[in-house]
């Protein structure tokens, strides 16, 4: 019943953060909202639920199967892409950059606030 609780949250911030999107017409995706509007939310209240954390373990353990569509995608749509891979390349290798740059920067970040926290203690 925990795991039930904790899917029904991420469900209505998933649908709470789609009709955002669909009333002030943001281009940006449903669940990315939801996602938004939850991190501000566990921020404000400071900590994860029980029902929650387990949920999100429960899917973080096939989160690869979340790619998956993706790639598919991909591989029945290369006749569109001929003639730019180049392009699809780098792309793909400056976002992954990017994306690994960000990440480090982030847990470097977070990891001198968790250590300034811990001396204030």
């Amino acid at each position: 019943m925990s795991m039930l609780r904790g899917f029904l949250i991420l469900v209505l911030f998933f649908l709470f953060g789609e009709a955002l999107r669909l009333i002030f017409l943001i281009p940006v995706s449903g669940g990315v909202l939801g996602m938004i509007l939850m991190t501000f939310t566990l921020m404000l209240r400071g900590s994860v639920s029980d029902d929650l954390a387990l949920a999100s373990q429960a899917l973080i353990s096939v989160l690869v199967l979340l790619i998956m569509p993706g790639v598919v995608g991909v591989f029945f749509m290369a006749s569109q892409f001929s003639g730019q891979w180049l392009a699809v390349s780098a792309a793909l290798l400056l976002g992954t950059f990017l994306s690994v740059l960000t990440t480090m920067l982030l847990m470097k970040g977070m990891a001198r606030l968790s250590g300034r926290e811990r001396a204030d203690d």
